[in-house]
């Protein structure tokens, strides 16, 4: 059995893999650019600039598409588990969820939880996972 637990959010991913044989740990990058609005020291009404709200949108949809293959990356990663949990701050875990469903089915079912945690180190991340799959009576 293989079980797979993920603390996701926008920047990286740190994989947990489960087996009868212990846990290994795999950090996945992103590569999502992260969006500043140049000038944001003046309110965007009293200008009056509508590029500013299509500079928005593009980078909007920019960050969408990234999002996008960072979780096609993960699906790839976790296509052989038997049961997947999912962690992470914001709404990033939430997301990776839906995606799973919409787009990778038999990968999506796997999703045992989606949890909201705060930022852990890479050891307690490993504790998290174990301790999420071993009380919840899933591994072997």
């Amino acid at each position: 059995m293989k079980h797979i637990g993920i603390w996701i959010d926008k920047k990286n991913a740190k994989v947990v893999t489960v087996t009868k044989d212990g846990e290994t740990l795999e950090t996945v990058l992103s590569e999502v650019e992260f969006f500043n609005r140049k000038g944001s020291s003046r309110p965007r009404l009293k200008t009056g600039m509508a590029q500013d709200v299509v500079h928005e949108s593009m980078y909007l949809e920019r960050e969408k598409q990234q999002l996008k293959a960072y979780f096609k990356k993960l699906a790839a990663i976790t296509k052989d588990a038997d049961t997947i949990a999912i962690f992470g701050p914001s709404s990033t875990p939430e997301k990776f969820r839906k995606e799973l469903q919409e787009h990778y089915k038999p990968i999506g079912e796997k999703v045992k939880i989606v949890k909201k945690t705060d930022s852990m180190t890479d050891n307690q991340v490993i504790a998290l996972v174990r301790d999420y799959f071993s009380h919840n009576k899933i591994i072997m």
